[in-house]
């Protein structure tokens, strides 16, 4: 069996999608999908204090009429640094701080002012960390199908890549139709991830933050335990 997974690609996400990322044996990001302004292409949230707080890449030109591999970051390096210091604020009491914050500082210091390329670095980083062996796919470079939409999209990738399983994240279960897949052979299955909790420096656990909160707090053998903390639902 050969598994697919096409996600648009996010800054530093959450313990979900990297578990829809280990699930499959290729993750294709969707870098020519048009940009979706107040969405998570380029934000996240991890915890302050206790509470939640979002960051976000600083962009210039960025516009929902403009895909994502057009779209530059600002030039100068002050966010930069004023993220890096945000999360050494944060996390420095962390358990896993010492291991963790020297590969955050190289990803969000890489060079690059290209967004894909960017966010394409930072979960490469991520993947490498750990330990994941999935085949990541920029789907600008390799498709040539953008002028195809929503499952006619999806379907024809599944197609190029003879995927014969392909995953989606349990959020797009209204987007598909299994007929579609089924006629093609190919198994249609959404990734429902379990209720994960961890120790964090609240009394109350708070989901769905930045991997970087729970990298900090859990090891690298910790995290691999919990990408496989989920259910294959059929439609």
């Amino acid at each position: 069996m050969k598994t697919l997974a096409v996600m648009q690609p996010y800054f530093l996400p959450y313990l979900g999608y990297f578990q829809l990322l280990a699930a499959v044996d290729n993750f294709v990001l969707l870098d020519d999908a048009n940009y979706i302004n107040r969405g998570w292409i380029n934000r996240n949230r991890i915890l302050v204090n206790g509470d939640v707080h979002k960051f976000s890449l600083p962009l210039q030109g960025a516009s929902q009429n403009r895909l994502i591999c057009e779209i530059e970051l600002q030039c100068d390096t002050v966010w930069k640094d004023k993220l890096l210091r945000k999360i050494r604020h944060a996390y420095s009491k962390a358990p896993h701080y010492s291991e963790v914050m020297p590969l955050l500082e190289n990803t969000i210091e890489h060079p690059s002012t290209r967004l894909d390329e960017f966010l394409l670095y930072s979960l490469r980083a991520i993947v490498d960390y750990l330990e994941l062996n999935t085949h990541i796919i920029e789907s600008s470079r390799v498709y040539n199908n953008s002028e195809l939409s929503g499952q006619d999209r999806i379907v024809d990738i599944c197609k190029q890549e003879m995927a014969t399983q392909y995953i989606n994240a349990i959020g797009g279960r209204g987007l598909y139709s299994s007929e579609k897949f089924n006629s093609l052979d190919i198994d249609l299955k959404f990734l429902q991830s379990r209720g994960l909790t961890y120790r964090q420096l609240t009394e109350k656990h708070i989901s769905g933050l930045s991997i970087v909160d729970v990298m900090m707090f859990n090891s690298r053998t910790e995290i691999q335990a919990m990408l496989k903390e989920y259910d294959l639902i059929s439609p």
